[in-house]
């Protein structure tokens, strides 16, 4: 049996049956520098947990879509420049980042958002699949403390059609991540 998108499609894995969407685990989901990465850290089983979609997990939405999860359960992998240096924050999918509070936290006199080429000469991927961790290149990471309200999250494995999921106290670990409040407040 195979699926839409010509995959075997493999028994036993993590997929969730509520959702229409199929999906496929295998140790070569996860882009091949992610998964190296996984292999470094000693999470070799968690290769076995990366979900692909035949349709791209580019936004927070379509990944939530993807996995039958809550919008707020996904984690938003994202590169901000402060004062001209990367660095990552790490944001659930429901929210926005606060780029205000991102620059009081680094103490930086300015903060905004990564060009694309920025993003892939820093992380070594593309947006729509840029992971927590396991980037071409060591930078801050801010990890926003309404990830911790979940059992489990949803992230990035390197590509647009694949994510993985892990505990978020593990996942900021694994990131070297500092817990900040670094979301938009709701007025």
């Amino acid at each position: 049996m195979s699926n839409p998108d010509g995959t075997p499609d493999t028994p036993g894995t993590n997929a969730d049956a509520t959702t229409s969407t199929t999906s496929t685990a295998s140790a070569t989901a996860a882009h091949p520098r992610f998964a190296e990465a996984l292999r470094e850290l000693g999470l070799d089983d968690l290769t076995g947990q990366v979900r692909t979609f035949p349709d791209a997990t580019r936004t927070a939405a379509e990944a939530a879509a993807a996995i039958g999860c809550e919008l707020s359960e996904i984690v938003k992998s994202l590169i901000f420049e402060a004062d001209g240096v990367p660095v990552l924050v790490l944001m659930d999918g429901a929210s926005r980042v606060d780029v205000e509070r991102v620059r009081e936290e680094l103490g930086a006199g300015a903060v905004k958002r990564a060009r694309a080429d920025l993003v892939r000469e820093t992380t070594g991927y593309a947006i729509g699949g840029v992971p927590p961790f396991g980037h071409r290149t060591r930078t801050r990471v801010l990890a926003d403390r309404g990830l911790l309200d979940h059992d489990v999250v949803w992230a990035a494995a390197g590509t647009p059609h694949a994510v993985f999921p892990m505990d978020p106290k593990s996942l900021v670990s694994y990131a070297g991540g500092t817990l900040a409040d670094v979301r938009e407040r709701m007025a």
